[in-house]
């Protein structure tokens, strides 16, 4: 069984120019209000579990939160439930924002 990969802030870019993602944001309404990764669509953290067949299996998909941890969790519950190309954004929105990237 596969398990998901964690990436940075740079290969989460090369990625969204090549390959865009389905990039989840999984922060309360209260977070995600304050700023969010333009592509980013907010599915907060306990909504995963009900939300998760929203989501294609197939593709590839980027959890992101605020610092890591949270989005890691979402990732391996992806994973468990039977998804293949899974991420998890290191460093969360937190090391988007500190490289300098946009801010929606």
């Amino acid at each position: 069984m596969s398990d998901f990969k964690n990436i940075t802030v740079v290969e989460l870019q090369a990625l969204l120019q090549s390959k865009p993602p389905k990039l989840v944001d999984v922060r309360t309404d209260a977070e995600v209000a304050r700023g969010k990764i333009p592509q980013g669509d907010s599915v907060p953290l306990h909504l995963i579990p009900m939300r998760i067949n929203e989501l294609d299996k197939q593709a590839t998909t980027v959890f992101y939160c605020q610092m890591g941890g949270r989005s890691a969790q979402a990732a391996a519950f992806a994973v468990a439930n039977g998804f293949t190309d899974v991420y998890n954004l290191q460093g969360g929105i937190t090391a988007w924002a500190h490289a300098g990237l946009p801010i929606a």
